[in-house]
């Protein structure tokens, strides 16, 4: 029944994580916030398990387990069902500076097109709408809820796994254990799946669904101002990691309860004199303790910080931990603003391959190791070589990175003859000078040539018929389509879309990801092993445990940050409310987008494998050679002097003038 409680929180805690990540180019749209304070946001769920993850792994043990993680679970819930809450007190969504506040109003009268004494009165906005605008304004500031809430998700999470694990670990009965965990990690794979479901599903659903008349709307999906019901997926979410903290609270401390209720009774009829007694020898023995306790974790840090190879494996474990946050966290946005996908097939997509294949290569790197039987020295050589070929397919992804989109005002004059140096301060063409158009507006049209204009007004479009979704705009004099006889010169709402060239670099994009997926968890499973195979047996919790600590505190807060910083350089249009403040981007450099996204990722995996191949000339020296055993029962006799044999598990256990070289 404990595994059956604690696979289900394990479900709802990958599904939390699935959510958040596929989630984030919405919430920037949503709240009109850039990458670097979406990045803080995905890093908030670490600052919240940092907060407690000490108080957790001291205190938790000690008390009631099931119960702990019980409440763990309810405050993860209710850390994504806060995280939706700020859609339920926010406006309607206004996808276009020029859309009216109430969707389901007439949305035709909104548009601006070429003509002067209509665009005069657009333009000429009057000091109380501006300060009423502003005065809306400090709802952007409700990402510090979504912020909060994703916090609070950590600080629930904190308990479930070292605490379940340990509970298992304790009361399964002798070589069952693993097969417990085994279990537990293949259903917690249902998570991701159902994350990616539904996150397809609630992609699609316009973010304001049962508040506005949808047929009212006229963007769909693949329009890069959609912003899908990115709430719904945080309800879900919260509700089912709500639910499943119930069990844990009807589970027994201790599987033993029968003979410890049996000691307490027999306890109970001692004399109280020696209750007394023992109870002064306890505070007592309890200061003592703690003292001991405190004086003996300083030495075991000490011990593994001292112990060049775990400080080698660990500055190297953190550079490439950085480098897949930070490039899990913007994957979305990278499909969606290099290749055109909408949020919803970004969805899908990577929970078609990243799923299958991560599994795949996490199993086959465990295979491989008990397979052949590698020793450490076999282990570090296998995660190098996984390593070195997924960096080199990722270098592959260089080759398939698209032009930027042919935007009349950022990448052409706006007449759409010519490419311009920079996309700052582009001077209106002669076709749009007379027009009186607000620069600053973004409804995106796309004209017969394969060009999209910011506007109708900045195509110089005179009129236009249909309604919502159907639009067209006409006697566009920014539109010039050579060798066809088109008078009307017409544009028709929404973005153009990417070229096939650049639809065939996205398939090619997909199976290098398959490899790079690959051949990237391949190597996780010897790096686990690597982390606490290389020190004392005793010290194998601490390792872990200091390895976890520093790759979420150095790894999983700045990275989502600095990449995001880093990403946000390469914008060329951005959002701007009705004060003048910054908002998301609209559209990036694509180029500089691949060069920036990528680069950063190569940079750190580039390092990281300088590091292995640090780690694995310091181990031939310190090992001199031998081929010391990593396999569970691994065992092999050594002529020096110096080294001692692996003990029944597998762990390398120097003698004292290896710790001294050490």
């Amino acid at each position: 029944m404990f595994l059956v409680a604690l696979s289900l929180s394990f479900m709802c805690k990958a599904l939390g994580g699935v959510v958040m990540k596929s989630s984030i180019t919405q919430i920037e749209k949503r709240f009109d916030i850039s990458s670097s304070v979406s990045g803080l946001i995905d890093g908030g769920f670490e600052i919240g398990n940092l907060f407690v993850i000490v108080f957790v792994s001291y205190f938790g043990s000690k008390l009631h387990r099931p119960k702990i993680i019980g409440i763990g679970c309810f405050i993860m819930g209710t850390g994504s069902i806060l995280t939706a809450l700020p859609h339920f007190f926010m406006g309607y969504y206004r996808y276009s500076t020029e859309s009216p506040v109430n969707p389901s109003e007439n949305l035709t009268t909104s548009f601006s097109t070429c003509s002067i004494s209509e665009n005069l009165l657009l333009n000429s906005t009057s000091p109380k709408i501006v300060e009423k605008g502003c005065e809306k304004e400090s709802g952007s500031y409700l990402w510090i809820y979504v912020l909060l809430g994703n916090m609070l998700r950590g600080i629930g999470e904190t308990p479930i796994v070292p605490l379940g694990i340990s509970y298992i670990d304790d009361f399964a009965e002798t070589g069952h254990s693993s097969f417990y965990l085994g279990t537990l990690h293949a259903i917690s794979m249902i998570g991701p799946i159902i994350g990616f479901i539904q996150g397809s599903l609630f992609a699609k659903m316009y973010v304001d669904i049962g508040y506005v008349d949808l047929s009212s709307i006229r963007i769909t999906p693949k329009d890069s101002r959609w912003v899908g019901a990115w709430w719904l997926g945080f309800l879900v979410a919260g509700l089912l990691s709500i639910m499943s903290s119930i069990p844990f609270f009807f589970l027994p401390q201790n599987l033993d309860k029968p003979q410890k209720e049996s000691k307490d009774l027999v306890s109970s009829h001692l004399p109280k004199r020696n209750e007394k007694r023992s109870q002064i020898a306890n505070v007592t023995n309890r200061g003592q303790n703690i003292s001991e306790n405190m004086t003996d974790f300083f030495q075991s840090l000490k011990s593994i910080l001292t112990n060049p190879l775990y400080v080698i494996l660990l500055f190297s474990s953190l550079l490439l931990a950085s480098s897949h946050i930070g490039a899990i966290t913007y994957v979305f946005k990278y499909i969606e603003q290099q290749y055109g996908q909408s949020a919803s097939e970004a969805n899908i997509f990577l929970g078609t391959i990243t799923l299958p294949t991560v599994a795949t290569g996490i199993f086959t790197g465990g295979y491989i190791i008990k397979k052949f039987k590698l020793s450490l020295l076999g282990i570090a050589k296998l995660s190098f070589y996984t390593s070195a070929l997924a960096l080199i397919f990722q270098q592959f992804n260089f080759a398939v990175i698209c032009e930027s989109k042919s935007v009349a005002g950022l990448t052409l004059t706006y007449d759409g003859n010519n490419p311009v140096a920079s996309h700052i301060n582009v001077p209106l063409s002669y076709c749009n000078s007379d027009c009186n158009c607000d620069e600053s507006h973004w409804e995106p049209v796309c004209g017969a040539n394969g060009v999209t204009y910011m506007s109708p007004c900045l195509a110089g479009c005179k009129s236009s018929s249909g309604n919502k979704k159907s639009i067209v705009f006409y006697n566009c004099s920014c539109v010039e389509v050579t060798g066809v006889q088109n008078k009307n010169n017409s544009v028709n709402l929404g973005e153009c879309p990417r070229d096939n060239h650049c639809t065939k670099k996205f398939y090619i994009y997909v199976l290098v990801q398959v490899l790079n997926y690959f051949f990237s968890s391949l190597g996780s499973t010897p790096t686990i092993m690597l982390v606490f195979k290389n020190v004392q047996p005793q010290l194998k919790s601490l390792a872990v445990g200091f390895h976890s600590l520093t790759i979420r505190a150095l790894g999983g807060i700045p990275a989502p940050i600095y990449f995001g910083a880093l990403i946000d350089k390469a914008c060329m249009k951005w959002s701007t409310s009705s004060c003048g403040k910054r908002g998301f981007c609209r559209l990036y450099n694509s180029r500089l987008y691949g060069n920036t996204y990528l680069g950063l990722i190569v940079s750190l995996r580039f390092s990281a494998l300088i590091l292995l191949v640090v780690l694995i000339f310091t181990m031939k020296k310190i090992y001199q050679g031998k081929n010391t055993r990593a396999s569970e029962n691994g065992r092999k006799d050594m002529n020096e002097a110096n080294l001692e044999p692996l003990n029944n598990d597998g762990y390398f256990v120097p003698s004292a003038d290896n710790e001294a070289h050490m």
